[in-house]
């Protein structure tokens, strides 16, 4: 079994929770997803989509089924090798990098950006800074982005988050009511069927999950140089050009990027 590195908790999840994922149910609406992310993008035929935290690639296969030159960056081989199997599968080329979202270093540029369903924002392995790890994300993406080009991300909404945790929560250690963070351990979100997958250093290593209120992202995403022009709930299967309800899963931010 592999040593325990603290850099890659989520890394080892997903190794895990690849062959799964495309079970569960948020992952039913990809085509109508991809409707709207083409319409409020403005994407137009032929460009460059760049898609960080693909994990198995669903949005970036459909967009290359639709004609879009796409490229996948995911930490995970596990999740790589689902979506390249599930590319062939649909006969569409998608180039695939494996990389940290938040060290992303590209070679060339692109027209669009999309960050979706926790893919890589507000994944933090234990030790990790939340106000540093998704700051270096979005200036990740800022710079793989040509002047003036759209980005839409989703990110768990900090206003449902809040009102599922209490004090004794907190106290716990099961929330983080500072950065805003669900703390759970490695092997808590796996079955006990596949705990036999890991070493128990790294089933009882800590990962949290971050949300974030609106004005918090509008803050980030300015930091890294974009401008926000609509926040709508985000929630997976629920997308919409509509205000964020108080108990949704997601919230959704559509940017573009100044420089």
């Amino acid at each position: 079994m592999p040593k325990h590195d603290p850099t890659s908790e989520w890394k080892s999840f997903f190794d895990i929770y690849a062959p799964y994922y495309m079970n569960e149910p948020f992952t039913r609406n990809t085509s109508e997803e991809v409707d709207f992310l083409i319409e409020v993008m403005s994407l137009e035929p032929g460009a460059s989509v760049l898609d960080v935290g693909c994990g198995t690639g669903r949005h970036s296969i459909e967009l290359a089924k639709r004609g879009y030159n796409v490229t996948g960056v995911d930490i995970s081989e596990g999740m790589l090798s689902e979506a390249a199997r599930r590319a062939e599968e649909a006969a569409v080329d998608v180039e695939w990098i494996r990389q940290d979202a938040a060290r992303l270093k590209l070679d060339r540029t692109y027209d669009a950006c999309i960050c979706l369903c926790e893919g890589a924002f507000g994944l933090l392995n234990s030790g990790e800074d939340a106000t540093v790890r998704d700051i270096s994300i979005l200036r990740g993406i800022a710079s793989a982005l040509a002047p003036g080009s759209p980005f839409l991300l989703t990110a768990l909404n900090a206003l449902r988050t809040i009102r599922m945790y209490s004090d004794d929560d907190v106290s716990s250690g099961k929330f983080d009511n500072i950065a805003l963070c669900q703390v759970h351990t490695v092997g808590s979100c796996l079955g006990e069927e596949n705990h036999g997958k890991l070493p128990d250093d790294v089933l009882s290593s800590v990962i949290r999950e971050k949300a974030f209120t609106a004005m918090e992202l509008t803050l980030m995403l300015k930091i890294a140089g974009f401008s926000v022009e609509h926040i709508w709930g985000g929630t997976a299967g629920n997308w919409g050009r509509r205000p964020i309800l108080m108990d949704e899963m997601e919230l959704m931010v559509v940017a573009r990027l100044d420089r």
